[in-house]
């Protein structure tokens, strides 16, 4: 399958834009954020992509991040929500800002992205809890190999995405792996 785009940025028109890739042009469609962030006309532009075939049609989706795809990917294996929801969610925060809602059980800010329902937000939260929460958000703050081992070793233990997040937070940026393992179980079990 197509992975990633690198060539010539050919043409911008919301929410598509035209890879040139050695002389074939590729029509993609990228969420807003990954849109507002790209190069101008003729420069060099990379995607990372996600290739959906249909019965009517073959649609590539670009991404300018890895977690940007996952979370697409994350959203389109929802009953109910296919590539355009999960482009419009995508478009209207961050993947942070979802991990977070996730995490916290934020309705409310998914219902402010346009097409998305009460009922279709719910459904999200239940659907990518335990999903995007630990996997996107929570590592989106992690500065180091140790934080990132720390962080999944709690997370084994089964402390919850914000419990982990929180002692995390807590530790001296510099610390080891076993130091920070144990410093943040202290911390836990107050």
């Amino acid at each position: 399958m197509i992975g990633k785009l690198t060539g010539t940025l050919g043409d911008k028109n919301p929410p598509q834009v035209l890879v040139d890739c050695n002389g074939v042009g590729y029509e993609v469609q990228v969420p807003m954020s990954t849109f507002y962030n790209l190069p101008g006309l003729g420069d060099k532009v990379s995607l990372l992509t996600h290739f959906v075939v249909r019965e009517d049609a073959q649609i590539l989706f670009g991404f300018a991040s890895s977690q940007e795809r996952e979370a697409f990917r994350q959203l389109i294996k929802i009953s109910g929500v296919g590539p355009r929801t999960a482009l419009s969610v995508l478009s209207g925060m961050s993947v942070s800002e979802l991990a977070q809602a996730v995490t916290l059980q934020e309705s409310g800010r998914l219902t402010k992205v346009p097409g998305i329902g009460k009922k279709t937000a719910e459904r999200l939260l239940l659907e990518l809890k335990g999903k995007l929460g630990a996997d996107i958000g929570v590592l989106t703050s992690v500065t180091s190999d140790a934080q990132a081992d720390i962080l999944h070793a709690l997370l084994a233990l089964g402390y919850s995405d914000k419990e982990a997040a929180l002692s995390l937070k807590a530790l001296p940026v510099d610390v080891g792996v076993s130091d920070g393992i144990k410093l943040a179980l202290r911390a836990l079990a107050r």
